[in-house]
């Protein structure tokens, strides 16, 4: 077995103060002899508006973000899977969810396919949607497999990467309070149960701005469909919670009910 960190917090457009966030989670992760830290979509900034997240956003290899992320992942020797924007073509942005690993290093990243069009929110006027599944990502904690929020919504990734034999599938989150209630959970434990992986979901909470309000309720949820941590939905004080991740229940769980899918 080993130790999972998924870590809450409320991003705002400050990338500085986010980064301090972030440091203070990852002391937290490495005091509890966490392998990996979780953090949710969009950890980089949450801004006002469109404008000002394409006017944000920064190549990974300039963003004082990542870069800085990288220096204390390295520094901790603690692995950090994470969600930013990146510049992308015809003025648009990418929504990005990047692992890097204990030296530091950038070792995998996934762009969000499934964007986010409900009421007045509308990722696609500024967002670039992905163009493909990514493989899962051998870590200490086993096999990784990358997704972004609203692709919660759409099991063809997730099965794709059961194919892959992925332990973890992610889904880093800044989840609106409406559809939070309504859907989060269940649609976590569904993936779980119909991949007999671990889903593990680091959310946004509380107020970014005038507009926007994240559901938090950061979750992992085991192969069974049994929630393991349900981080508390008020407040917006960064905290983790800590999590076993076991491989050997995953390959009872597998072993004892094998879904042998016809396609």
């Amino acid at each position: 077995m080993a130790i999972a960190a998924v870590g809450q917090l409320c991003s705002t457009s400050s990338m500085s103060n986010n980064l301090a966030l972030c440091k203070i989670l990852i002391r937290d992760a490495v005091d509890a002899g966490a392998k990996a830290l979780f953090l949710p979509e969009a950890t980089d900034y949450i801004a006002s508006n469109a404008t000002e997240s394409i006017t944000l956003a920064r190549p990974m290899d300039k963003s004082p973000f990542v870069l800085g992320l990288q220096q204390a992942a390295k520094e901790s020797s603690l692995a950090v899977n994470v969600g930013i924007h990146v510049p992308s073509q015809g003025g648009k942005i990418c929504n990005r969810s990047v692992w890097i690993n204990e030296k530091g290093d950038i070792e995998s990243y996934y762009d969000k396919l499934h964007l986010f069009d409900y009421g007045a929110l509308r990722e696609s006027n500024s967002v670039q949607a992905g163009k493909e599944i990514v493989p899962p990502i051998e870590t200490a904690l086993g096999r990784v497999g990358l997704m972004i929020c609203f692709d919660l919504r759409f099991p063809e990734i997730s099965l794709a990467l059961k194919r892959q034999d992925s332990d973890i599938i992610t889904y880093p989150s800044a989840f609106t309070v409406p559809t939070g209630k309504a859907h989060w959970e269940t649609l976590l434990r569904a993936r779980a149960i119909e991949t007999q992986a671990y889903v593990i979901a680091a959310a946004q909470i509380g107020p970014h701005n005038l507009k926007r309000m994240s559901y938090g309720h950061s979750m992992v949820v085991d192969p069974w469909g049994k929630v393991l941590l349900d981080l508390p939905g008020e407040g917006t004080a960064p905290e983790i919670g800590l999590v076993d991740i076991d491989l050997k229940y995953r390959e009872k769980i597998k072993t004892q009910m094998p879904l042998l899918r016809r396609t």
